[in-house]
């Protein structure tokens, strides 16, 4: 992707939810607004969010902590399978695990997680046109986040799989022009106090 001007992408997995089609906990809500507080001496150009209500919040309440910052919201940053490996793809010793976990995955939702996938290497990542950096911000969900590492560390297509990000946890993605992307940050939580670090997590990896 070409362009004259440095992107700092920064990615964000929405806060704790309430449950899965609704919005964000009391705990949820407290990781929004301190990563919004984190996120004041950023100069974010705008916010990009998934339309389920638990990215729509957190962006949300994010925006309020910040001064003008416009929010935008769509499907792109939405919660989607964005890769369906086949087995020939995976590891031999965890093709078994992760054919399981996506064993619910339709055609359908195969075929439109894989486009919109696309549409989000398009939308999102590379330099930018112009003679100013560019910092913007997309409050999403944890496939997409996994996705977006996956692609800056030029790693195979499956493997957005196996990464895990904590709710409301900060990755930056540098796309300098004529560089390699480079992940600055990642599952960054030092906005979050102890008791609300690691939600998101599969349990045997809380810290």
């Amino acid at each position: 992707m070409t362009g004259t001007a440095t992107r700092y992408l920064y990615l964000v997995r929405h806060g704790e939810a309430a449950s899965e089609e609704s919005g964000l906990t009391d705990a949820g809500c407290r990781q929004a607004v301190l990563l919004g507080r984190r996120l004041r001496d950023v100069p974010l150009a705008a916010i990009h969010h998934g339309p389920l209500p638990r990215a729509e919040q957190t962006a949300r309440l994010i925006g309020d902590q910040l001064k003008n910052v416009p929010l935008h919201v769509s499907e792109v940053a939405g919660d989607y399978v964005p890769h369906m490996p086949v087995r020939d793809e995976l590891p031999s010793e965890s093709a078994d695990f992760f054919l399981r976990f996506l064993d619910g995955v339709t055609e359908e939702e195969r075929v439109h997680g894989s486009a919109l996938a696309r549409q989000a290497l398009d939308m999102f990542t590379g330099p930018v046109d112009g003679e100013d950096d560019r910092h913007e911000l997309v409050v999403t969900h944890n496939f997409l986040v996994a996705w977006l590492v996956r692609d800056a560390m030029h790693a195979p297509p499956w493997r957005w799989l196996g990464l895990n990000h904590g709710n409301a946890a900060l990755t930056v993605i540098r796309y300098a022009p004529g560089r390699p992307a480079s992940v600055l940050v990642s599952n960054e939580m030092r906005h979050l106090p102890p008791e609300l670090r690691w939600t998101g997590f599969p349990s045997e990896v809380h810290i």
